[in-house]
């Protein structure tokens, strides 16, 4: 049984795994920068190491020192939260190969799912329903004309590896393919080893709605519902949801047997979420498949009930999960928004120092946060600082407790997206649920202002 964890991540998701750990009576182990040295999740865990310098080669994505750590420590496993080393599966195979439990699936699982293309041949395979598009990678631009004639445009280049936007582009014609072919080929290559391209047909008017998933290694596979994550800035997410506004239960109902089936046909284990496009009739096609917790997760947490980091624990016990899906039941609306260290108009980073950091608390706000009044948001790391998740009895009372609990938000020091997410929960689309992928780039976009 598993009686010490090393999080092998840093900020909130590493201060969140270090909370469910100390319930369940388990040790844990912090890995931290000279950056992060004197972060609050560094000091919530029961023993904490130095990585190295700042920089994530260095440091987070150092996979030898970090094992190092992890045997030096004793510890029986590690959980790699979301980023950084948490879909490598090199770094879960050398996990194995120690001796050391990956809380999450197995490295071979990984890296079949790390591949876009290898991904959307396992969904065809499992009946899942795919964007059309190309079956495998394209090794010249002048090949993608062609194949982009066959499919139509307007089309989106992507890039195997890809992720958070890198390597991804929409095009709309031959000219415009011919350029961006190779240079986002060569971004996939620098960003990811790997400068393997395909095609997609572009989804008009699409959600981007995405299926939580919970499999014991015993066969048992659950989902816990849909999360809405169509508002999106640079394809990074902004504010997301559980339930959908727009999806019906028929729907919902598809879309989970779907994501079911597709982790059966994997041999799935632990936590991980498929990823849909919905088009404006409903129907949906594959996107991508996390092989980790999600950014997102606390919004599912609190209309199921369900502790997922928990549950990703007992899986790594091997134990079987104690409830099926009839259990599973969706309480209330959860609305997530994250909060980044960037200016709320042209979307740069705003690292600095905080000097005051207030945001109220109550009966249905959630802060995943590790953010002080006195909190240095260094240039090295993702924006993200804190997460706020309300909840209501209904999507309309989540609305409403979200505004007040963002007017009452006070960040000083550095400049945050705060005044952008008021602006969004305020805009009437957003309020009748009318929102697509390209919402802020409709309403928001500082080119278009």
């Amino acid at each position: 049984m598993i009686s010490k964890v090393l999080i092998a991540n840093r900020g909130e998701i590493a201060a969140r795994v270090i909370r469910t750990c100390k319930k369940l009576g388990i040790q844990t182990v912090a890995v931290y920068s000279e950056a992060d040295a004197s972060a609050p999740f560094v000091l919530m865990a029961n023993e904490s190491y130095l990585l190295g310098p700042a920089r994530v080669n260095e440091s987070y994505l150092n996979v030898d020192k970090i094992l190092s750590i992890a045997k030096e420590a004793g510890v029986d496993a590690i959980h790699p939260g979301y980023g950084f080393l948490s879909e490598s599966g090199r770094f879960a195979e050398k996990c194995e190969a120690e001796g050391i439990t990956f809380i999450g699936p197995t490295s071979k699982v990984m890296d079949m799912m790390g591949s876009k293309i290898e991904a959307r041949k396992a969904m065809k395979l499992a009946n899942v329903p795919i964007v059309p598009g190309t079956e495998d990678a394209i090794p010249t631009a002048e090949e993608a004309v062609e194949l982009a004639k066959q499919i139509g445009y307007p089309i989106m280049l992507k890039a195997s590896a890809g992720g958070g936007g890198i390597g991804m582009q929409v095009v709309n014609s031959d000219d415009e393919l011919l350029k961006a072919f190779q240079n986002n080929a060569k971004r996939a290559e620098t960003f990811f080893g790997d400068g393997a391209m395909f095609l997609e047909k572009k989804i008009d008017d699409a959600r981007h709605i995405e299926i939580q998933l919970l499999a014991d290694s015993h066969g048992n596979v659950v989902h816990l519902f849909e999360r809405e994550c169509s508002i999106q800035r640079r394809n990074q997410k902004v504010i997301e949801e559980a339930p959908s506004p727009f999806i019906s239960g028929t729907t919902r109902t598809k879309m989970g047997n779907a994501a079911v089936d597709a982790a059966l046909a994997l041999g799935y284990t632990n936590a991980g979420t498929i990823e849909f496009l919905v088009d404006k009739d409903e129907n949906f096609y594959f996107l991508e498949m996390n092989t980790r917790i999600q950014v997102e997760h606390p919004i599912t947490e609190e209309i199921t009930g369900i502790d997922i980091v928990e549950e990703q624990i007992n899986i790594a016990n091997g134990k079987e999960l104690s409830f099926k899906q009839e259990d599973l039941t969706i309480n209330g609306h959860a609305i997530e928004a994250r909060i980044y260290a960037e200016d709320p108009k042209t979307f740069f980073p705003s690292p600095g120092h905080i000097t005051s950091f207030e945001v109220p608390s109550g009966k249905n706000i959630r802060l995943e946060s590790t953010v002080t009044g006195n909190y240095q948001v260094t240039p090295f790391y993702d924006p993200m600082i804190s997460k706020l998740i309300v909840k209501g009895s209904s999507r309309e009372a989540a609305i409403e407790l979200l505004k007040e609990t963002l007017t009452n938000t006070r960040v000083e020091g550095i400049k945050t997206n705060v005044p952008l997410l008021l602006e969004i929960v305020n805009h009437p689309e957003f309020n009748s649920g009318n929102t697509t992928t390209k919402f802020i780039e409709e309403h928001f976009n500082p080119i278009k202002k």
